[in-house]
């Protein structure tokens, strides 16, 4: 396959969370020709569009990249798999549909920071654009935006249990994580609409994919940005073993390819910082030493506990009869199991009462496996996993060759930080102090895992580091700021080269304290009404 057309107006290479949103906004005007280019292919895959499908998308190389992390000192050496979406809508399409945005605080920092029009007053609006809340319209939330945003359509007994544990122990009930305060306990809502997945492809791609000034291309491999003078001028893609092509952009080029994709792009460009770019021989263009750099990501311990009652997932799952009574119900009313995300309840916590804000986050799953994506265990229990909100720890991507098919190196350094491996220990003794609570400790059988003979913190931390998983939520690799380090600038636009922008996850000069699918949403918007703008 060949491209027939070679030059367009703009230029959006990933579609995914923000990709979508910016090619939706960037073709609304016919006089713009855009050009979308996924490396992944549509997202027909039935899986995709059943909340519970994640179990079949993750690792799975049809619709994920299969990523693995380098082996982490912090994790006792561990190699980890960080799943990304390879397919139209991204991560959105095979994530755990939870809609969180942060805390106000996070992008009141990323002002201070020197990054104008980033606060939180400035980016809700963005918010509310997007969103077509379930519950309407208020101070906070929208109506009638592209993405749905509803309430999750099962509830369990323990998951109520779980709730009435955190409020025992001080913790207030939240029933919006995305209002006026973060902080408590309460069920998550969905990126989802009548029990169907909606993934920024669903929401944003859609309903104007038939636009005529719109080409949506998959299956393409963008190898590198051309640069011109200081300017990017176009790409050069290729079609599984097709020779490769350029495509030429007459006003920008936006990389949406996520916190992976974006900064290995810019490397394969010769971008980035040239001792590293000389080290795999690619020959250094444009001296910017953070590409790649600042990778952030939560970091999870789940607790798993074994529960009195047969009342979980587990069991119906590994019960012929009550399986297919789960696919009956959800073929015929669009409820039960199969609607689930990856979480049902949440808990946002301080883990000290000097704190102003939850530093916290816990995910509530009534079903339990060894691995997230794996098989449940055939036994009742329920898992209850914590990350800290807002890591210290950084790390980096770097480019293995000048081969675009070679992934990059990814070097996630969790629990490089003191502060890190305090604020995951005390996450792991809240956990405990939950699970010992009047209202939950009667559900419980047994504390399956880490279990009680893990006491003491060296014991804690060490079982930290042998089992902790990424949550999914890597940022930050093409930061925004001022400082030496910074990628873009507050328009979003790379330092020091015209005609080339990043607006996805990878622009986050820290990680929001919670999951980063609406905050990438987000930027996909604000990004779009500042290239409009500057145009």
């Amino acid at each position: 396959m060949r491209l027939e057309q070679q030059t367009f107006t703009y230029i959006i290479v990933g579609a995914g969370s923000a990709g979508c949103v910016v090619a939706n906004r960037l073709s609304k005007n016919p006089n713009n020709t855009v050009l979308l280019i996924e490396a992944g292919g549509k997202d027909t895959y039935p899986w995709i569009h059943i909340p519970v499908g994640y179990f079949k998308t993750m690792h799975n190389p049809k619709t994920d990249w299969c990523f693995q992390t380098e082996k982490d000192p912090g994790l006792n050496n561990r190699s980890i798999k960080w799943p990304r979406g390879k397919v139209l809508g991204g991560s959105s399409s095979l994530n755990g549909l939870l809609y969180i945005r942060g805390q106000a605080a996070d992008y009141d920092h990323w002002r201070q920071l020197g990054n104008d029009g980033w606060s939180y007053e400035s980016v809700l609006p963005y918010f509310k654009k997007a969103e077509d809340q379930e519950r309407g319209q208020d101070e906070f939330h929208g109506s009638g935006g592209p993405l749905k945003v509803s309430n999750i359509r099962t509830h369990r007994a323990i998951c109520d249990a779980y709730i009435d544990a955190a409020e025992e122990i001080g913790i207030p009930r939240n029933d919006d994580f995305n209002g006026h305060e973060q902080e408590g306990a309460g069920y998550f809502q969905l990126t989802s609409h009548n029990g169907r997945r909606c993934s920024s492809a669903v929401a944003y791609l859609n309903p104007i994919k038939h636009r005529k000034n719109l080409t949506i291309v998959t299956k393409a491999l963008v190898h590198k940005v051309i640069l011109k003078n200081g300017r990017a001028t176009g790409v050069e893609l290729s079609f599984g073993k097709n020779s490769t092509q350029v495509i030429h952009s007459n006003n920008e080029i936006v990389l949406s390819a996520g916190a992976i994709g974006s900064p290995h792009i810019l490397q394969l460009s010769g971008i980035g910082d040239p001792q590293h770019l000389q080290s795999v021989n690619i020959p250094a263009k444009h001296n910017l030493p953070g590409v790649g750099q600042n990778l952030r990501d939560h970091l999870q311990v789940r607790a798993v506990y074994k529960t009195k009652q047969k009342n979980t997932l587990n069991d119906e799952v590994n019960n012929p009869i009550k399986k297919m009574m789960m696919g009956i119900e959800y073929a015929l009313f669009r409820t039960g199991p199969l609607t689930m995300g990856a979480s049902q309840v949440g808990i946002f916590a301080r883990t000290h009462p000097s704190l102003e804000v939850p530093d916290v986050q816990f995910h509530f799953q009534p079903l339990s496996s060894d691995n997230p994506g794996e098989g449940l265990h055939n036994f009742s229990a329920f898992t209850s996993s914590v990350c800290q909100l807002r890591p210290e720890s950084q790390g980096q991507v770097l480019a293995a060759s000048t081969n675009p098919q070679d992934y990059p190196k990814i070097h996630p350094n969790y629990l490089q930080s003191e502060i890190d491996q305090q604020v995951t220990l005390a996450g792991m003794k809240l956990s405990r102090q939950l699970a010992h609570s009047k209202a939950l400790s009667p559900h419980i059988a047994e504390e399956y895992d880490p279990g009680p003979h893990v006491q003491t913190d060296e014991e804690l931390l060490e079982h930290a580091r042998n089992t902790a998983n990424t949550i999914y939520h890597p940022v930050g690799t093409c930061k925004m700021g001022t400082d030496p380090m910074a990628v873009v600038d507050d328009r979003l636009r790379v330092r020091g080269i015209k005609g080339l922008r990043v607006a996805d996850a990878s622009i986050m000069p820290t990680l929001v304290s919670g999951n980063t699918n609406a905050p990438a949403i987000m930027i996909g918007e604000k990004a779009a009404d500042m290239i409009l703008d500057d145009a």
